[in-house]
């Protein structure tokens, strides 16, 4: 096949929006556009296919199609179908980029013109399978979390018409219980829709102006008395000035609450709570100087395992206490994603009996300092 070809080839190649590679008829790759070299790496050229990909279902497809007298006889693996003649399409679970990905793979001839080959295109199908995977746990979290409370609530509601009728102990107490846990579904299904309006402009950037110190005095002076009720002396540091950062007012008190909530609910044992900003001249995320405040406690602390997972829906490092607690599993995600449409960053620093710290850090992005 001449060079004029190849780059013929290529420059088709270059159009597909999907990883596509072409090889000549002894298998050995002439083209591959970007998303290809993305996917399988650079080099690509002038190497035997089945070093490219090593799926032996592939390799086989590859094979039927370049031999165009195997046509008539049955495709050699039964997961593989052919829409038009002389096409190949299967679904498979391949190694590319350090990964298992799962993908579908389409093994067609080149057109007459161009010389006897095959293009195969490689749609990477990994992210809807994670999507749709996210999307059926979601719905069994969310089931859940509202049948227990509900399982509850009809098994008291039956006791209160049957044997405890006339008990007044037994019908306050029922009753008591039965409102905490119509309280935390209210809780759940406000934090689902505080969760999709926060994802749903998580795209759009604020562009309202917020005076962050005056913010978080505001957030301080709220948390006071759940504070003092647990014993917990709160410290602020570095927010007595005034400093101004583009962001949404109502979102970012959203935030602060709910960590300095979730610092008095797992970090009272210390009996201490920190609240500090300060400046940071240079974020390597960010690109530029930033701003960061520090959720600080003396608590128990958070076992390192346990950090990465932190901001996933639902996921709780105590299942019992979080929920003897009131806690839905969400707070935390609705803080990521509102940190992240501020083009911001989360940290947690933990460890087990030595406190944690949250860190939030904001671009600094002054529209005007005071």
């Amino acid at each position: 096949m001449t060079r004029d070809l190849q780059r013929r080839i290529a420059g088709m190649l270059d159009g597909v929006p999907v990883a596509m590679l072409a090889v000549d008829a002894s298998a050995r790759t002439i083209a591959a556009n970007a998303a290809a070299e993305a996917l399988f790496g650079r080099d690509l050229l002038n190497r035997p296919f089945v070093t490219i990909l090593r799926h032996p279902a592939v390799v086989e497809a590859v094979d039927w199609v370049l031999d165009a007298d195997k046509h008539s006889a049955p495709l050699p693996d039964p997961a593989m179908r052919t829409p038009p003649e002389g096409i190949a399409t299967m679904r498979a679970q391949i190694g590319a980029d350090g990964r298992e990905v799962v993908a579908e793979i389409t093994v067609a001839p080149l057109p007459v013109a161009i010389g006897k080959g095959a293009t195969i295109a490689v749609l990477d199908l990994s992210i809807a399978e994670e999507a749709e995977q996210m999307r059926r746990d979601f719905v069994a979290n969310v089931s859940h979390e509202l049948k227990t409370p509900l399982t509850a609530m009809i098994g008291f509601i039956e006791t209160l018409r049957g044997p405890a009728r006339h008990d007044e102990k037994a019908r306050d107490r029922f009753l008591d219980i039965m409102e905490r846990e119509a309280a935390r579904m209210n809780r759940l299904v406000s934090e689902l829709l505080s969760l999709t309006r926060v994802q749903s402009e998580e795209r759009r950037r604020p562009t309202t102006e917020v005076d962050l110190p005056k913010l978080l005095r505001g957030v301080v002076a709220t948390m006071a008395p759940t504070a003092e009720a647990a014993q917990v002396v709160i410290e602020v540091e570095g927010i007595s000035d005034s400093q101004r950062l583009l962001g949404d007012p109502d979102q970012l008190v959203q935030v602060f609450q709910n960590l300095i909530e979730n610092a008095l609910k797992y970090g009272s044992s210390g009996g201490y709570l920190g609240v500090r900003m300060r400046r940071i001249d240079y974020e390597p995320l960010l690109r530029g100087p930033a701003w960061a405040v520090d959720i600080l406690d003396r608590g128990d602390g958070i076992d390192g395992m346990h950090l990465p997972r932190l901001t996933e829906r639902f996921y709780r490092v105590d299942t019992h206490r979080a929920r003897a607690q009131g806690g839905t599993g969400l707070g935390l995600a609705i803080v990521k994603h509102i940190i992240n449409r501020h083009r911001g960053r989360l940290r947690i620093d933990s460890a087990k009996g030595k406190g944690s710290t949250f860190t939030v850090i904001l671009p600094e992005s002054v529209a005007s300092q005071v």
